[in-house]
């Protein structure tokens, strides 16, 4: 029975959460919709976070200089790329131009993202089965990045997504860290300060206080250490304690001002909780900045 011409044609109504300029199929391939078009309440979380996150990556996208060939972003740890295929969606796809790079250890999960790019259309998206440290030298990425975002990336995988910008001359990062056990190991192993030589050790002295003082101090030397890289830093949260325990938020943009300043706090809190070695690996500072 055809539809009279006067009749509107009834569409599906999608919930609220969801942005009306984001495409069905792809919320129904990330399994963010059902098949019936209903948000699917086991990713409502995730995509809180992704639109939220989208807010700020989208404000620092518009504020870069256009190029001929587009902007370029990398999202390390990917996993099944929600952030990277969401970014496109609604930033890249009606560009013309840009492209994402997803960086994920998980082959599976980067074929899978390689397939769905494909049945999308999504041709200026590449999906690399590396790790974020093994990206920084890898010919499957351009030279230059203009954003670098890593959503969750556990542990060190932050600071190799911190070390791949400086590498590649990120114009932006935009960074929410996750689980940090480098910066609580070592205050666990340095007897000198778990002793009784400093009240500061009672900072640490129980398990609990050592896994979340390691990840505030890991924190605080990641803003310094971009700061004396010549970053701009914001932190913030990212959305709601109910929506995520890892919920801090750093973004830092490029102004090319190195802080001598920021260097010489970094190296004197890496000092002062007995982290100094870190100077030679993760915290690498400019010459003569110290």
């Amino acid at each position: 029975m055809k539809t009279p011409k006067n009749k509107p044609v009834a569409t599906p109504t999608l919930p609220p959460e969801i942005d009306p300029a984001q495409s069905v199929e792809l919320l129904k391939e990330l399994h963010i919709l059902t098949r019936d078009g209903k948000l699917n309440q086991d990713s409502r979380r995730k995509l809180k976070q992704v639109y939220h996150l989208f807010q700020f990556i989208e404000k620092l996208l518009g504020e870069l200089p256009a190029s001929s060939t587009g902007l370029t972003l990398a999202d390390h740890g990917a996993g099944k790329s929600y952030l990277g295929f969401i970014v496109y969606d609604l930033y890249f796809k009606a560009l013309g131009a840009g492209h994402i790079y997803g960086i994920e250890t998980r082959a599976e999960l980067v074929t899978k993202s390689q397939e769905l790019a494909a049945r999308l259309g999504f041709e200026r998206m590449s999906f690399l089965n590396l790790s974020v440290a093994e990206s920084t030298q890898s010919a499957l990425l351009p030279a230059r990045i203009d954003v670098v975002t890593a959503l969750h990336a556990c542990d060190t995988a932050t600071d190799d997504a911190i070390a791949f910008g400086l590498e590649k001359n990120a114009r932006a990062m935009v960074l929410v860290p996750c689980c940090q056990a480098e910066v609580a190991a070592c205050l666990r192993q340095n007897k000198a300060l778990n002793g009784s030589k400093t009240p500061l050790s009672e900072l640490w002295r129980h398990p609990l206080h050592t896994r979340e003082m390691g990840s505030q101090i890991t924190n605080v030397l990641r803003c310094l250490y971009l700061e004396a890289w010549g970053y701009q830093v914001t932190v913030t949260e990212l959305v709601g304690w109910e929506h995520s325990m890892k919920n801090e938020l750093i973004i830092a943009k490029h102004t090319g001002q190195k802080k001598r300043a920021a260097a010489e706090r970094l190296t004197a809190l890496l000092a002062e909780f007995g982290l100094s070695a870190l100077l030679a690996t993760r915290f690498k500072l400019p010459d003569a900045s110290v």
